[in-house]
């Protein structure tokens, strides 16, 4: 798979949005990726020092409309901690 499907894009969310206070950042990832790759394309994409890689999967949820149950997907993604001192300028303004 090309680097450009592995990590897809950053995922901004309150929590995620905190965190960066912190130098981490999460990203939304291929469900194949692993953290070595992500970790490379990363810091290759965004011109930094990553010091360490966390991957998840979350699960996809049940919803309902009205009387159709339906499912909200589930997807896969990273929080990549940076080096002191380094950030990126991925937030919305």
């Amino acid at each position: 798979m090309t680097d450009k499907f592995l990590v897809k894009r950053p995922y901004i969310t309150e929590k995620s949005g905190l965190a960066t206070a912190d130098g981490k950042y999460t990203f939304l990832v291929g469900k194949d990726a692993n953290k070595s790759e992500v970790k490379k394309i990363v810091e290759k994409e965004y011109k930094v020092t990553v010091t360490a890689v966390h991957v998840m999967n979350v699960r996809p949820k049940a919803r309902r409309r009205g009387k159709v149950m339906g499912v909200k997907h589930g997807f896969k993604k990273a929080i990549v901690t940076l080096k002191k001192g380094e950030k990126l300028d991925i937030m919305p303004q």
